[in-house]
């Protein structure tokens, strides 16, 4: 067994190519094993991404949301939640704030709120664009092909929208209005208008094998995208998964890992999510793939409002403790913070067209 999970690494490492029996040899491997497999990733973190770590300003400008996921805390039936929404002039100056602290790109990032007309949203991405120089990534789900065409040509260079299952009926519990199908189109629309796309999962939902974690790197290596977003699941007390178990920190580090392997060129983020359930996340998540962090520069008041998932860190800390602390993480591991945008090293993109 020791000889297949190597031969499996080796073949990963030199083809980025996987079938999902390997990917799930792979998911259940232990001990030394795991640490070459953290090794391989690492390696090829450093020779397709180089050693700088990318840094996105995230702000959470919305926590109304019209879905109800059954895992997340702005679910719409969460009526106890206080709701807030940002204009336009706090998002500009929020990421204003963010610009002298060395962010080049911000993330914006909602529930599903139809308060915010496309045409809002496309104004914000072009002030963002055109007044602060920044990258614009949305985060905002599901919405027509007029809206996400809309903000593309606004100036909107990744669109982040996380397919969280492709196990198709695990998919279809959790999202009781909403559909894989319909997902998956949206992903592969946004391909097709130009988007740097991001997609990802979650790693330890009730329900969830090791056979449905290796669907989901297929998926996002099929996909091809961008960025792709691997986090720990954690359940929220005002949901309904309120008591399942959360997900492992190894596992989550593993679905990274091999994701690497696969995707060389995809930007990896240490998550939020996994630094919240252990205290070293984040870094062990950098040294076993990943290369991009996501400081959440939304102002204090409104951080624990955006709870999709309870105890996240760096609640209190202001933007510049939060990007002086992870700038103090990033050079512990001997890695830099990134000067540019961090856009996809992919030709297309390499080239001036997002």
């Amino acid at each position: 067994m020791q000889k297949e999970y190597n031969e499996i690494i080796e073949q990963a490492t030199a083809e980025h190519k996987l079938e999902k029996d390997e990917i799930e040899t792979l998911l259940s491997c232990e001990g030394s094993t795991l640490k070459l497999l953290f090794a391989a990733a690492d390696r090829v973190r450093r020779t397709f991404m180089g050693d700088e770590v990318h840094l996105r300003g995230l702000i959470e400008f919305s926590n109304y949301c019209q879905r109800n996921c059954a895992y997340c805390g702005l679910r719409e039936s969460h009526k106890s939640l206080p709701r807030y929404r940002l204009d336009t002039a706090e998002i500009v100056a929020i990421a204003g704030a963010a610009v002298p602290l060395g962010y080049k790109t911000v993330v914006l990032q909602s529930g599903e709120d139809s308060a915010y007309s496309a045409e809002l949203i496309a104004v914000i991405a072009c002030r963002l664009k055109e007044e602060l120089g920044l990258a614009v990534t949305l985060s905002l789900g599901e919405r027509s092909e007029e809206d996400y065409r809309l903000w593309r040509n606004a100036g909107a260079d990744r669109y982040l929208l996380k397919h969280e299952t492709a196990d198709v009926e695990l998919y279809g519990a959790l999202h009781p209005d909403m559909t894989w199908e319909n997902r998956k189109k949206s992903l592969y629309l946004l391909r097709e208008l130009g988007y740097q796309v991001g997609s990802g999962c979650m790693v330890g939902l009730p329900g969830q094998t090791l056979s449905s974690l290796a669907k989901d790197l297929l998926f996002l290596k099929e996909l091809d995208v961008e960025m792709a977003g691997i986090g720990p699941f954690i359940p929220n007390p005002n949901t309904p998964l309120a008591k399942a178990e959360r997900g492992s920190v190894e596992l989550t580090l593993k679905m990274i890992a091999i994701a690497r392997l696969l995707m060389p060129q995809a930007h990896l983020p240490a998550t939020t999510a996994l630094g919240s359930i252990d205290s070293k996340g984040r870094q062990k998540a950098l040294v076993a793939g990943a290369n991009v962090v996501m400081p959440n520069i939304t102002p204090n008041k409104y951080r624990r409002l955006y709870e999709i998932y309870p105890n996240k860190i760096c609640l209190d800390d202001n933007p510049a403790h939060c990007r002086n602390c992870i700038g103090g993480i990033i050079s512990s591991l001997g890695r830099t913070v990134a000067e540019g945008a961090g856009h996809s090293p992919k030709e297309q993109f390499t080239l001036g067209l997002g």
